[in-house]
Order: structure tokens, then sequence, then C-alpha cells
């Protein structure tokens, strides 16, 4: 499903070789993705650009993927918010989805990524959310 508009997508992971794989995969169906390695440099990026989805892993230096999860939740509550993590748990999975994430996705499934991505931004904008906004965490 191709889309019209650029969407920037925030995907904060530690992992060098999951941002530039992920970063490539959602370019090839023109959405830009803007990396960061720590919650800390995530919320300096929130406040300074809009994003129409965030991804999480759960493994984050600072602070885990769920407490950034459920901060980010406690000022904006319409950005998607996808957990995609080796956390493989069933358990990881009900957390992530109570902390406020709208999906839950296990690395590496690289096709439901991309489905999973695209649907939360569809979703997004047919309920007319502002997709400029920034988040200010």
């Amino acid at each position: 499903m191709p889309l019209t508009t650029r969407f920037r997508v925030l995907f904060v992971d530690n992992d060098l070789d999951a941002c530039e794989m992920v970063s490539f995969l959602l370019n090839l169906r023109q959405i830009d993705v803007t990396c960061s390695q720590s919650a800390a440099d995530a919320r300096l990026k929130l406040k300074s650009q809009g994003f129409e989805l965030i991804i999480l892993d759960v493994w984050l230096p600072d602070v885990d993927g769920f407490e950034f999860c459920r901060q980010l939740r406690a000022v904006d509550s319409k950005t998607p918010v996808l957990f995609y993590s080796g956390a493989a748990y069933d358990a990881d999975r009900k957390e992530g989805l109570a902390a406020g994430a709208n999906a839950y996705l296990v690395k590496p499934n690289i096709e439901r990524l991309t489905e999973t991505v695209l649907s939360l931004l569809v979703q997004h904008v047919s309920r007319g959310i502002n997709t400029q906004s920034g988040v200010h965490a």
C-alpha cells in the first residue's frame, strides 16, 4: 500500500544494526525513520520534531521501554506506540500493552513489522490526528 505522505517514525533502540535495518525497510515504504539509542535522546527528538509513530525496544540503556512508554502516555495518548523487541515472553507483551502501546511485536518478524507500522499509521491519520504535532515527554 503506497502512502502519499512521508510519515515520520521515531525508533528507539540501542542496537545500531536494528536501527539501520528498520530504517532501510521503512524507507522502502516512503516512511522516514529517526533513530534514538536511549530514552533521553528520544525525549530530545520528541521535543523538537513531530512523529506519527514511536517504535520502542524494551531494553534501553537508561530506562526500560515499558517505563518510557508510560512516560510517553502521560503526555501524549494519541501518537501510536509499537514495541518491537527481543523480549518474547507473553508477560512482556502484556506489560507493553498495559504500559500503553498499541501493538507488541517480537524481533525479528520483519514482514509483520512493516504491516503493523502501515496499519498504525493509516489508523492514526484516519482519526484526523494532527500528524505534525510533537510529543513533549
